[in-house]
């Protein structure tokens, strides 16, 4: 795919793995490294350059991919955001699209499912798109919000929705496709968060709604799929990985 690149964020520390040497994304996940799964199918796409965002052991992420992709420092973890600002650093000027996806679940998405949202994000010449996907126990996930007509409002965290809202099942995969020209003029202007200190991707949505940018999404439906952040979450991602063959996609 001509012109489109990547950045897979992979500095985050995941403290509750309770690993003090090793990245969580290098951890095994059906045949191989979690993040293997991801670059590999990055690479059948032709999706070049691909840039690896390390930071917390990042040896051990080095190692993985040596030669393989570009690397990109997150020498201080402040967010996704910022996260993604150090990947944009190392891109070439001439790229027009950008796939921004997280180590540690992306390796859940088929080819046919990054195409689509490429495609999709292509076609409707969006500045931004993102996959969603409904989980049956949606708890600690950001909730996707739709007007009756289905455009999204914006994505509202846990700790934020209203009764209401936690009801809804549809969340935000953080898997997204950028336009280069958007992602620069944005990523600078996503304000750090009062509670935690760090700066969010998701305030891009909030951006862009606000600034009557184009925002698109996919519908992922029940796809086998799990962040990970805890030896039982890795268990169950394990476990969803090696049935995801027989799962179909809305």
């Amino acid at each position: 795919m001509k012109k489109i690149a990547a950045i897979i964020l992979a500095a985050g520390k995941g403290k509750r793995m309770n690993s003090k040497d090793i990245n969580k994304v290098v951890v095994s996940l059906g045949d191989k490294q979690m993040i293997l799964h991801t670059v590999d199918r990055l690479k059948e796409l032709l999706i070049c350059p691909i840039i690896v965002v390390v930071g917390f052991a990042k040896e051990s992420v080095i190692k993985a991919l040596d030669g393989e992709v570009v690397f990109a420092e997150q020498s201080k973890r402040l967010g996704t955001a910022h996260a993604v600002l150090c990947g944009l650093k190392k891109l070439p000027q001439n790229i027009q699209t950008v796939l921004v996806l997280n180590g540690d679940d992306s390796a859940f998405y088929t080819k046919e499912i990054i195409v689509k949202l490429i495609n999709t994000h292509l076609d409707k010449k969006a500045s931004l798109s993102f996959l969603t996907i409904h989980i049956n126990n949606p708890f600690g996930l950001g909730r996707v919000i739709r007007d009756n007509s289905g455009k999204v409002l914006g994505i509202v965290e846990e700790k934020d929705a209203t009764r209401s809202e936690r009801q809804i099942k549809e969340i935000n995969s953080a898997c997204y496709v950028f336009s280069f020209p958007f992602l620069k003029k944005y990523i600078k202007r996503v304000k750090k968060s009062p509670v935690s200190g760090e700066y969010y991707l998701t305030r891009l949505v909030d951006l862009a709604i606000k600034n009557n940018e184009k925002v698109e999404t996919i519908k992922g439906g029940k796809i086998p799929w799990r962040g990970i952040n805890t030896i039982e979450e890795l268990k169950e991602a394990e476990r969803l990985f090696l049935s995801r063959r027989g799962a179909s996609w809305e």
